[in-house]
């Protein structure tokens, strides 16, 4: 068997791991529960042939001139893949892969989590009991409004998006879109109108982003959109940080131009705006949409698959093109 080098840039499931060992493979794991500095990454990955690197870490020109010539393929955890140089990946001849079927279930189910929440209060409602200020039943105590019948705007229907969608049926929700090509299939299917972006946020209740973060979705949601958005709406990003401009956010918090926002990913993170913590109508969570044990799993098998196709000379199942 052949003793190929792979670094993993950190503790993943056992399961994909143990793929990789079967194969022979010396499989070298960062002890650290952390990011990595560019500089241990620069020392970790000298002569291996596969990196199998998280979404924190970024893989640039350096990353894989240090690497040297036996590196073969980074195969990305993750179903985004802005943290990869793919230009300097194509001048050296490196494979770029991703794990896009393993998380979006667990995604669609926390973006829709993320809806309900803010629509009924559960957070402030769940600090109101904790602080001892619940007396007893009232009519209006957090009221929130039924799903039923409200407009759920679906920015990007890919995996995620339509997952979203098969989900949000369920609740009576009318579904709009807007993609970069339109679906006539998905319309049919959930009874779905493609918009423009501008004519979706001035239509929907909800706003839920699927979109990969990319020169033309950076800062998609700013300052112009939210203007168009109704008073009462919502936003929700499960996405990439970046695809919202979270300054122009804060403001259009600040002025009610939107009735709230949820957000699991940021566009500085870990590091939060300046303000965006301070908003009793938004929710925030440390980017865990996609972390179940079952997710956690499919995509460690998934990333191993990738690295053990390209290291027997075959097509990876998750090429980037």
């Amino acid at each position: 068997m052949s003793k190929y080098k792979i670094f993993v840039t950190r503790k993943i499931h056992d399961s994909g791991l143990k793929m990789l060992k079967d194969q022979g493979y010396l499989v070298k794991v960062s002890p650290y529960d952390r990011v990595l500095s560019k500089k241990e990454l620069i020392k970790n990955v000298a002569g291996v042939d596969a990196i199998l690197s998280l979404l924190t870490d970024k893989i640039d020109d350096d990353i894989l001139k240090a690497a040297g010539p036996n590196l073969k393929i980074v195969a990305n955890y993750a179903v985004g893949f802005d943290n990869l140089d793919i230009e300097a990946a194509k001048k050296r001849a490196v494979v770029l892969t991703n794990t896009p079927d393993g998380s979006t279930e667990s995604v669609a189910d926390f973006a829709v989590i993320l809806m309900l929440a803010l629509d009924r209060q559960i957070t402030e409602a769940d600090k109101f009991v904790r602080a001892g200020k619940y007396n007893g039943w009232a009519p209006f105590l957090f009221a929130g409004e039924c799903l039923d019948k409200k407009t759920l705007g679906i920015v990007g229907i890919g995996r995620i998006g339509s997952a979203v969608a098969v989900r949000a049926v369920g609740f009576g929700l009318k579904i709009v879109y807007c993609n970069m090509v339109r679906d006539e299939e998905f319309e049919k299917k959930y009874n779905a109108k493609f918009l423009s972006l501008a004519d979706l946020l001035k239509v929907s209740d909800f706003v839920s982003l699927h979109v990969p973060l990319m020169p033309s979705t950076r800062h998609m949601i700013g300052s112009k959109e939210f203007k168009l958005m109704k008073k009462n709406a919502f936003l929700i990003n499960t996405a990439r940080g970046a695809v919202i401009d979270e300054k122009a956010l804060v403001v259009a918090l600040k002025k009610k131009q939107i009735a709230g926002a949820a957000l699991d990913v940021y566009e500085f993170e870990p590091k939060l705006v300046s303000g965006l913590n301070k908003f009793h109508n938004v929710i925030l969570t440390p980017h865990i949409a996609s972390s179940t044990i079952e997710t956690r799993k499919i995509m460690s098998e998934i990333a191993a698959k990738n690295i053990i196709a390209v290291l027997s000379g075959e097509v990876p199942p998750n090429l980037l093109k």
